[in-house]
């Protein structure tokens, strides 16, 4: 993501890679800087990591906030110094002696200078330390050449060199070297790669009825304490339907639910919000504690999700809580929703299931038939896509329907979502 020329570079470069077959890259050029944070929403779902053309898009990409998938820079260095300084000595017959540079650390240009055998003394230099400061690049150079202390500017930024050129200053534009770009494309592609790695991982959580919610008898033979485990587990199993996770008791008055931390990830809102908690106070009116363990293996995984429940018990089950692979906590607030009451089996007549019914009638019992989209489901029913997403989402509601996890496609835009109707064998 960056200028058009420096982004065509980059694609070019990265397709030639002996690498360039276990990725992909997407160019994403933009005709100013301002626009670097809108280009980078708009594709973020469809990416795993970010390789912005220099430091100064990464940081105006940052600083409303934090990025939404992991990103790295083409580094500013000495290294495209020599180049634009044989072009210039060349081609425009300027004095490298005697220039402007900017972006480039006055280290970084003192060494390039030093390897050349050309002394620095009429040689200024205005380094980059945030987005504000590249407003003072073009008065910087200008004001220089127009004193006559340099022959021409060297810039890195294109809308400065833009600038540069209509005020009639000399200037030549700094481009990163080959071999700069190939680091930096290997650089995303690790990130890339620990980012798919890192949500594939799995997720633990545990589900524990509080203590003024349990019976205060229990044993087979309690009716009330098997109808209320049974309303928990398909209280649960129902939030964990959406996101591909399965559900298991695991004592008599909790459930550990197994999922990826890439869905758990989106079911919280890149866990800022607790998950389960909310939805089992609205169905059942139930208070439950809430804890969730991520590591490296399974078992780490489990150790720290027990250790998490028991910091949602001592804070009364107000919060859920995450320990992380480091053994870090964090609370997660609840999310608030109506209360509703709980239902069993959408009407036989309603809407929901006769779309079902006609979806099945087209489908078969195939069971791979079973999983849809809202391209499939549009085809069938002669709708327009949109209108096939809201179909299924009411299937959804009604219980009709299981959101699958979405499927990455090679191409670029939002990943697939698949849906697995329920017959009425289900």
């Amino acid at each position: 993501m960056g200028p058009h020329d420096l982004v065509e570079q980059i694609v070019h470069i990265g397709a030639s890679l002996p690498s360039a077959a276990s990725f992909r890259l997407v160019g994403a050029p933009h005709a100013g800087e301002h626009e670097t944070r809108d280009k980078l929403a708009k594709i973020a779902g469809s990416i795993d990591a970010v390789l912005f053309t220099g430091p100064l898009q990464h940081d105006l990409a940052t600083q409303t906030g934090e990025l939404p998938v992991p990103a790295t820079f083409v580094p500013v260095s000495g290294a495209g110094l020599y180049s634009s300084l044989l072009r210039g000595t060349l081609s425009m017959r300027i004095d490298p002696a005697r220039v402007s540079i900017d972006s480039i650390a006055r280290a970084d240009v003192a060494e390039a200078y030093q390897e050349i055998g050309v002394p620095m003394n009429g040689v200024h230099v205005s380094e980059y330390r945030q987005p504000d400061s590249v407003r003072d690049f073009v008065a910087f150079h200008e004001r220089l050449y127009r004193e006559g202390a340099t022959t021409a500017a060297l810039t890195t930024v294109r809308t400065v060199a833009r600038k540069l050129e209509a005020a009639k200053v000399p200037v030549l534009r700094m481009m990163p070297t080959p071999h700069t770009l190939r680091l930096a494309i290997n650089t995303a592609t690790l990130l890339g790669t620990g980012s798919r790695l890192e949500e594939s991982q799995i997720a633990i959580v545990l589900v524990e009825l509080a203590a003024s919610a349990r019976p205060a008898q229990s044993g087979p033979g309690n009716y009330w304490q098997q109808e209320l485990k049974l309303s928990l587990h398909r209280s649960l199993l129902a939030e964990a339907r959406l996101m591909g996770a399965t559900v298991a008791p695991r004592e008599e008055n909790s459930y550990v639910i197994t999922a990826t931390v890439g869905a758990l990830s989106q079911a919280t809102d890149g866990f800022r919000v607790a998950p389960f908690a909310d939805r089992v106070r609205a169905d059942l009116g139930m208070v439950v504690e809430v804890g969730i363990g991520l590591g490296n293996t399974a078992r780490d995984a489990d150790a720290h999700a027990l250790i998490a429940v028991e910091r949602a018990r001592a804070a009364d089950a107000t919060a859920a809580f995450l320990v992380g692979g480091d053994g870090t906590a964090t609370s997660l607030p609840l999310r608030q929703r109506r209360r509703r009451e709980p239902v069993e089996e959408p009407a036989a007549g309603s809407k929901a299931a006769r779309t079902l019914d006609r979806l099945l009638e087209r489908l078969g019992d195939d069971p791979e038939a079973m999983v849809v989209d809202a391209e499939s489901v549009a085809e069938v029913l002669g709708v327009a896509p949109r209108s096939a997403r809201r179909v299924l989402q009411s299937l959804v509601e009604e219980g009709l329907a299981w959101a699958l996890p979405p499927v990455r496609s090679s191409q670029a835009g939002r990943p697939r979502q698949p849906y697995r109707l329920v017959s009425r064998a289900d």
